[in-house]
């Protein structure tokens, strides 16, 4: 895996920690978690990126993926391996 995976995340949440096991399950060892609970600074920079308020938010390099419903359904039709090898 050559590209980056940044996951804003908060502690409790179960669709970040389904989005970090779909990820682990293909092959990312390095998961860059940006902790929105803990620095509300984040949470800005969160929103004001993505605009949206929901965790997870991911990007697998530059490209702004979602939450954890947009990353199964890359990985479901086959998208998201080309994606997370910077294809």
């Amino acid at each position: 895996m050559s590209a980056r995976v940044l996951m804003y995340t908060t502690a409790v949440c179960p669709y970040c920690m389904r989005a970090k096991q779909l990820l682990k399950a293909r092959g990312v060892t390095d998961i860059e978690e940006v902790r929105v609970d803990v620095d509300s600074g984040s949470r800005e920079e969160m929103m004001l990126k993505t605009r949206r308020r929901t965790v997870p938010q991911i990007y697998i390099g530059d490209t702004h993926v979602g939450g954890f419903d947009e990353l199964s359904a890359l990985d479901s039709a086959g998208r998201l391996r080309p994606l997370l090898d910077g294809s």
